[in-house]
């Protein structure tokens, strides 16, 4: 149970049951924590927001609504706080309910029906086939992943998507790059210094190179009249090394994804839509509607670059939509811009069904996000909303020194460097320790030490402590008493120390916290919310260790040390709960 949507309800309610002028607007009341818990442990503003349109003083009303609310047996105060808020204090009973409900549900507590089966899309990695995964593209991994494992969990049917950028001018300098070290595995005579000109130079590319060679042999080549091996022209090669060398590539990447645990249900094609002729489809919508205009674009504002030229250009109407200046569709070639196959790839997607989607991109990608966004809404006439996620960088250091460089990839460090040292659990959980749109410093030392400073380590540690209590407990009692379904009917009212209540509180909060973040598209807040409860439980802990009374097992009083293992119990199964959401094991025992 959402307790503040259970509140709210209640509230809208007595509003309805008060002598109010009729057709009073109630979406705007809502039922929250209050800022400082101390007040209280829920708060409404149904007063302040509906005071004027009902004719009345803030203040006057609240008291009115407070009165009602004291009649609720589960409300032990109801005050009224500054010009007109209501703060409710509950009774222990109430929460000693939730904890039971916690036990009964297991695993599935927490979830959601907010998303009433609607179909989403996330769009998410998509990194161009040039190589092997950097960190940032993990960052993006998780983030898209974490947030289609929270979406489902709140009742969406959510396809996780990848866009495979296998089109335009980074794959054929990735062919050229991969034809080099083919020529190189046939023993051609080539100056080595001459591959600097190359743009992807990374050790990655030789097994590729060896691959095409055991595949063509000699084929993509020719001898010259001096029996040396030398390359053929590039309408000859291009194709099948182009082909070969993402497939290669895509290999590469889905494998560092399954190290970290994520799987795609789609893999869309940038090349199958370019020559499926969906370009061209897209455009003559746009077209129809008036969106699409010949015209000159001015110079941009600031130091004018080298290859501007002010010049005659197909473009999109975005500033309809609520975009800077309007954009262009097509190159000085002729050829699609990268926006015009972009647009028309989303629209594929809403034709797939999907009017909620989101794309989790890089930083660099942020000048992109308005036009995209414009284009999605002149598409569909509305009908569909598009949410862009921008991932910023992520520093690496090592015991504060940055780190900088791969040998094998040849420019970065790669994400399957840092996850054979740190863990997938350690990475995927550091990943979401900062908002998405807030830089991020990963230091190898800092996120693999076993402190209170390291989150990853202070919520698993929780989770296996809770579960070394519980094995601990099976040492004296039959298993079958220690069951979440057997706890629930512990005497769970012998809880009464406040740090129990307030933990009980707080895990109380997991279905409310799973549909903000669902609804937000921040799963970062999974892990804040995982620091918390950790923090409560490992204060409960020390609180024991100081007083052997608040001890969770107790020789002398075993009705109080069943109801406290329930409460050892809830703590694990909301803590692998949220785990499993942002896709971290619960660890057993540390």
């Amino acid at each position: 149970m959402n307790l503040f949507s259970h509140f709210r309800d209640i509230v809208v309610a007595e509003l309805q049951a008060l002598d109010l002028p009729a057709g009073l607007d109630l979406s705007r009341v809502a039922v929250e924590p209050p800022r400082d818990p101390a007040h209280g442990d829920i708060a409404t503003n149904a007063a302040m927001v509906l005071a004027k349109p009902a004719g009345l003083q803030p203040r006057a009303l609240a008291e009115r609504l407070a009165e009602r609310l004291r009649r609720q047996s589960a409300v032990t105060a109801a005050e009224v706080a500054g010009p007109g808020f209501i703060n409710l204090r509950l009774a222990d009973g109430f929460w000693h309910a939730r904890l039971a409900e916690i036990l009964r549900i297991g695993p599935a507590y927490g979830d959601a029906r907010i998303g009433g089966g609607r179909k989403v899309n996330v769009e998410y990695v998509s990194a161009n086939p040039t190589g092997p995964m950097h960190v940032g593209h993990g960052r993006g991994a998780v983030l898209g992943d974490a947030l289609a494992a929270l979406l489902a969990k709140a009742g969406y049917e959510v396809t996780r998507e990848y866009y495979l950028n296998d089109a335009g001018a980074q794959v054929e300098a990735l062919a050229w790059s991969a034809y080099f070290r083919y020529l190189q595995a046939l023993g051609a005579e080539i100056d080595e210094t001459s591959f600097a000109a190359f743009q992807y130079q990374g050790d990655y590319l030789v097994p590729v190179g060896e691959a095409l060679k055991a595949t063509y042999g000699e084929h993509l080549a020719e001898r010259g009249a001096d029996g040396r091996l030398v390359g053929k022209p590039l309408d000859e090669w291009l194709q099948p090394v182009r082909d070969s060398t993402i497939a290669a590539m895509m290999a590469l990447i889905r494998a560092d994804l399954a190290m970290l645990g994520i799987e795609h249900d789609v893999f869309a094609s940038e090349r199958a839509i370019v020559e499926s002729g969906a370009v061209d489809r897209a455009l003559q919508t746009l077209d129809a509607a008036g969106l699409i205009y010949v015209g000159t674009l001015e110079p941009p504002k600031g130091k004018l670059p080298e290859d501007w030229e002010e010049r005659p250009q197909t473009l999109f109407r975005s500033t309809q939509f609520g975009d800077d200046v309007d954009r262009p569709l097509k190159k000085s070639d002729g050829s699609w811009t990268y926006f015009a196959g972009d647009i028309a790839y989303h629209l594929d997607k809403y034709r797939r069904g999907f009017n909620e989607m989101v794309d989790v991109w890089g930083a660099d990608h942020g000048g992109y996000v308005k036009r995209m966004q414009a284009a999605v809404t002149a598409l569909t006439g509305g009908a569909a909303r598009l949410d862009v996620k921008l991932c910023q960088l992520v520093s690496l250091f090592d015991k504060g020194v940055p780190v900088r460089m791969s040998k094998r990839a040849g420019t970065f460090v790669t994400l399957r460097e840092v996850v054979d040292e740190v863990g997938k659990d350690v990475f995927r959980f550091v990943m979401l320790t900062r908002r998405n749109d807030q830089a991020l410093d990963f230091d190898f030392a800092k996120v693999v030490e076993q402190s209170k400073d390291n989150p990853v380590f202070y919520v698993q540690y929780a989770h296996a402590r809770a579960r070394s209590v519980l094995r601990r407990a099976a040492e004296t009692r039959p298993a079958a008493t220690l069951t979440p379904e057997s706890l629930a009917s512990a005497p769970l009212a012998r809880l009464t120390d406040p740090a129990e209540l307030a933990l009980i509180r707080h895990l109380a909060g997991w279905p409310r916290l799973v549909e903000s973040a669902a609804e937000a598209h921040e799963p970062h807040r999974i892990a804040f919310y995982l620091q918390e409860v950790a923090a409560l439980f490992h204060g409960l802990w020390n609180k024991g260790n100081d007083d052997a009374s608040l001890r969770f097992l107790l020789d002398n009083a075993p009705a109080l040390t069943e109801a406290r293992l329930a409460l050892v119990q809830a703590v694990a199964v909301v803590v692998a709960s949220g785990l499993t959401v942002i896709g971290v094991t619960p660890a057993e025992e540390m």
